[in-house]
């Protein structure tokens, strides 16, 4: 569910309901969606932090829907996989925790690709406004604890691993 949408605060929840028999595991909507339109979408994203390149498998997500739906409900987030969010503009985006289960950390990455900062172990099941104070386009969330446990912070840089539309190979 939005919570509010502005020319300059987009906001939306970390984890909005969604049925609670969705596959942890499920990474692919955003490849479904690609497959459907043709278009290649990241299958993992590599940040290159104090200790080094780290890589993420994720989940893209750039519908409202989606984006409002995002890790609700589920029980578990495999250790090196996220949910990239890809938001509509550049902005400063705010994200909350209601209906989400397990704790996130919430990585805001800028149109150049470079971290903007970190919201680290956001607590489930709440409505707090979570936000990092600089405009962004993109979220990657991932297990709490993560980001500290890879050196990863604001400043560093990122990088989208593209595969083709269904998800099986690097575009040629």
């Amino acid at each position: 569910m939005l919570r509010a949408w502005t020319p300059l605060v987009f906001s939306v929840m970390a984890c909005a309901k969604s049925s609670p028999n969705a596959s942890p595991n499920d990474l692919d909507t955003g490849r479904q969606q690609a497959r459907r339109s043709g278009q290649a979408v990241p299958t993992a994203v590599e940040i290159r932090g104090d200790q080094g390149p780290v890589r993420v498998e994720v989940e893209v997500v750039r519908t409202p829907e989606s984006i409002s739906r995002g890790l609700m409900f589920r029980e578990h987030l495999p250790l090196n996989a996220g949910m990239l969010f890809f938001m509509y503009e550049v902005a400063e985006h705010s994200f909350w925790m209601r209906n989400t289960l397990i704790p996130l950390d919430m990585v805001f990455i800028t149109e150049d690709l470079k971290i903007a900062g970190v919201v680290e172990n956001a607590e489930p099941r709440t409505d707090t406004s979570r936000r990092v104070n600089a405009p962004s386009l993109y979220v990657l969330e991932v297990n709490g604890g993560w980001t500290r446990s890879h050196g990863v912070g604001a400043g560093d840089p990122v990088e989208f691993i593209y595969g083709s539309p269904d998800g099986t190979s690097p575009p040629k």
